[in-house]
């Protein structure tokens, strides 16, 4: 498969259950993923889903500006970084926002989530 179409599948399937059913991202990570999120690093699905589901807003809307990709490693692996805004129900104002996400084949021929950076851009 092309790597941007399967980065930009991942991207927007990744954000559409970010916005809609924040607990629904468990299955894209595993026991050995880690999350950084504004500097504070997460391991294990149970804990990266506990702390994305405990983020004080309830609802919100990712619009992606731009999502690049390129290969990683011999095993298949994919780093995806992505820009964009994030909008949270009742704000004026739209948060700037950067993340990377490194991708890594399944033996059922899918990828999980191994390594997830998160950061708001302050302007």
């Amino acid at each position: 498969m092309d790597p941007d179409v399967l980065a930009k599948a991942f991207v927007e399937h990744y954000y559409t259950t970010f916005d809609n059913n924040r607990g629904g991202l468990a299955t894209l990570y595993q026991e050995g993923s880690m999350l950084t999120f504004e500097g504070q690093k997460i391991q294990g699905s149970p804990n990266i889903v506990a702390k994305l589901t405990s983020l004080p807003f309830q609802q919100c809307h990712h619009s992606i500006t731009t999502v690049d990709c390129q290969p990683s490693g011999a095993n298949g692996g994919m780093l995806v970084f992505v820009s964009g805004n994030l909008q949270l129900a009742g704000e004026q104002y739209a948060l700037k926002f950067s993340q990377m996400f490194h991708l890594m084949p399944t033996p059922q021929g899918s990828y999980y989530v191994m390594n997830d950076i998160f950061r708001l851009n302050y302007a």
